[in-house]
C-alpha cells in the first residue's frame, strides 16, 4: 500500500554536464503529471511522463529537470546588436540634447538588460544520446527514492488503519452482545408501565406481540454481520500489493451506512453510544484513506 504523497531527487552528471530530476506529489482524485523542463529537453517529456506512469498510478506529481553546464562548449554569447545599436543613438542624443560630455563606454553599454545573449545547451553532435542517457538515469534515481517515500508513508497508514479497525471491531463486539438485549429491555419497560395504570391489566399475549413487532423493527443481526464481514475485508484489501485507495473508500462508505442504520434502528442508548464511536474512528479511517494511492 502505497501514500500519495512523497518527494524524490536524482541527478547525474556526464562530461561536465549535470542534470537534476526532482518529483513531488500530492493527494489528487486521478493519475496528473506535469513536467517542468528546459526547452531543450522538451522532446523527452513525453518518456519522462511514461516512466513515471510505470510505478505510479495516482497522485497529482510535479517533475522538475534543471540542467546545468561546465562545458565552456555549451556556452554560446552573442551581441543582440539591434538593441545595442538603439541605445548608443539614444545615449548620443542624450548627449546633444543635454550637453553632457561624458563618453559612452563599453561597462556602461554592456550593463543594459539584453545587450548580450547568453544560452547554454548541448551542442556536441552526441547531444541527443547524451541528454536521453543521463536523464533517464536521474529520472530513475529520483524515482525510486520517491516511490520508496511512497511506500514507507503507505506502511505507517496500514499500521494505523489496522489499529483503528482493531478498535471498531470492538465497539461491533459490543453492540452484537447487546443487540439481543434491546427486545428484553423493551418488553421489561413495557410491562411495568402497563403495571403502573391500575384500571390496566397487563396482557402477556398483547405485551409479547408489541416485544414481537419492536424487535423485527430494531433487529440489526444483518448489519452487525455485514460489518464483521467489511472489517475482514479491508484488512484484506490493505494487503493487496496494488493500488487500493478508491478500494477502501467505496468500502469504508459501505461500513458507514451499516453503522447508520444500526443506530436508527436499535433505539438504544447503549448501542447508539458504541455506533457513535464507531462513526468517529471511520472518520478517521476514511480521512487517510484520501491519502493513499
Amino acid at each position: 500500500m502505497h501514500s500519495m504523497t512523497g518527494y524524490g531527487r536524482g541527478e547525474c552528471t556526464l562530461y561536465n554536464r549535470k542534470f537534476v530530476v526532482e518529483i513531488k506529489a500530492v493527494n489528487h482524485r486521478y493519475n496528473d503529471v506535469t513536467v517542468k523542463m528546459p526547452r531543450i529537453m522538451l522532446p523527452y517529456e513525453d518518456k519522462l511522463k511514461k516512466l513515471i506512469g510505470s510505478k505510479v498510478f495516482r497522485g497529482k506529481i510535479d517533475v522538475y529537470v534543471t540542467f546545468e553546464t561546465f562545458s565552456k562548449d555549451d556556452v554560446s554569447i552573442s551581441i543582440n546588436e539591434g538593441i545595442v545599436e538603439s541605445y548608443i543613438a539614444v545615449l548620443n542624443e542624450m548627449k546633444e540634447k543635454y550637453n553632457i560630455k561624458d563618453s559612452i563606454s563599453l561597462d556602461l553599454v554592456a550593463k543594459f538588460p539584453d545587450a548580450v545573449s547568453v544560452e547554454k545547451g548541448l551542442v556536441s553532435e552526441n547531444a541527443e544520446d547524451e541528454i536521453d542517457q543521463c536523464l533517464t538515469k536521474a529520472a530513475e534515481e529520483a524515482l525510486d527514492s520517491f516511490v520508496a517515500m511512497r511506500e514507507r508513508e503507505g506502511e505507517a497508514l496500514k499500521s494505523s488503519i489496522l489499529e483503528k479497525l482493531g478498535i471498531i471491531k470492538k465497539y461491533v463486539d459490543a453492540i452484537n452482545e447487546r443487540a439481543p438485549l434491546v427486545a428484553e429491555d423493551y418488553k421489561a419497560r413495557l410491562t411495568e408501565k402497563l403495571n403502573e395504570l391500575e384500571e390496566i391489566k397487563a396482557d402477556e399475549s398483547r405485551i409479547l406481540t408489541e416485544v414481537l413487532i419492536f424487535s423485527d423493527k430494531a433487529c440489526i443481526d444483518e448489519e452487525i454481520t455485514r460489518m464483521y464481514s467489511h472489517i475482514e475485508q479491508m484488512r484484506t484489501i490493505i494487503e493487496e500489493k496494488v493500488p487500493v485507495g478508491r478500494k477502501l473508500d467505496f468500502l469504508v462508505q459501505e461500513m458507514n451506512r451499516e453503522v447508520n442504520t444500526m443506530g436508527s434502528k436499535s433505539n438504544d442508548l447503549k448501542i447508539t453510544s458504541a455506533v457513535v464511536d464507531t462513526k468517529s474512528e471511520l472518520e478517521k479511517i476514511r480521512e487517510q484513506i484520501q491519502n493513499i494511492e
